[in-house]
C-alpha cells in the first residue's frame, strides 16, 4: 500500500515539476528580457525624473520598436533606413557585423518571402542520418573540363537551435521536399523536433 501512493505520489510530483519547468523558465526569460530592456532607458529618465519608476524604460523601449516599424513601413521611413544603412556600411568595422546580422534576422522575418523557400529533409551529417533544413537557393555549378552542368540545391541546416548552422550543397535527387510551410518548419527546430507532424508527406509542389 506504501509503495503504491508513493509511487503516485511521485507520479504526481514528476508531472508538476513537468509543467512547471517551462511556465519557470518563460517567466525567468521574460523578466530578465524586461530588466534588460528597462536598464537601458532608465537611467535617462532617473535623472530626468530625479527618482526610479520601473518599468517606464520598458514601456518606452516597445513603444520605440512600435514607432520604428510604423515609420519603416512607409515611403519615407525607407528611404531614411536606406540611407542610414549606407552610412553604416561604409564604416569596415561596422560593416561586416551589421550586414551579417542584418540578412540573418532578415532571413527569418515573416514579411522576408525568397530567403527560405522550403522546408526540407536530407541526409546529413552522414549515410542513414536525416536533418531537417530550409531550402535557400538553387544553382548550376558547371564541370570545365567535361563541360557537364550539375543543379545543386543549397540547404541551410541549423545546427544549434535556429541561428547558427551550416550551409550544405545537395543534389536535387537527395532533396526531400515536405508539405510543410516555412513558419511550421521553425517552429520544429524550436521545439527540438517536438512540434513534428508524426507523418510528413512530400510537397506536390
Amino acid at each position: 500500500m506504501e509503495t503504491s501512493i508513493r509511487a503516485i505520489l511521485k507520479r504526481k510530483f514528476l508531472a508538476g515539476l513537468i509543467v512547471s519547468i517551462p511556465a519557470v523558465i518563460t517567466v525567468l526569460v521574460l523578466v530578465w528580457f524586461f530588466e534588460f530592456v528597462d536598464g537601458i532607458l532608465g537611467p535617462v529618465y532617473d535623472k530626468f525624473l530625479g527618482y526610479h519608476a520601473p518599468g517606464l524604460g520598458f514601456i518606452s523601449a516597445i513603444i520605440l520598436i512600435f514607432l520604428v516599424g510604423i515609420i519603416s513601413t512607409n515611403v519615407f521611413g525607407k528611404k531614411a533606413i536606406e540611407f542610414f544603412e549606407k552610412a553604416i556600411v561604409r564604416i569596415p568595422v561596422f560593416k561586416g557585423i551589421y550586414t551579417s546580422v542584418k540578412q540573418l534576422v532578415d532571413a527569418f522575418s515573416p514579411e522576408n518571402k525568397g530567403s527560405f523557400k522550403k522546408f526540407v529533409v536530407v541526409e546529413y551529417p552522414r549515410p542513414g542520418s536525416y536533418a531537417f533544413g530550409f531550402l535557400t537557393k538553387e544553382c548550376t555549378v558547371k564541370a570545365d573540363r567535361t563541360g557537364k552542368e550539375s543543379c545543386l540545391r543549397a540547404v541551410y541546416i541549423p545546427t544549434n537551435n535556429l541561428y547558427l548552422g551550416e550551409i550544405v550543397l545537395f543534389n536535387e535527387r537527395d532533396v526531400f521536399y515536405t508539405d510543410i510551410s516555412i513558419e511550421e518548419g521553425i517552429r520544429i527546430i524550436l521545439s527540438g523536433g517536438i512540434a513534428a507532424p508524426s507523418r510528413i508527406s512530400e510537397s506536390k509542389e
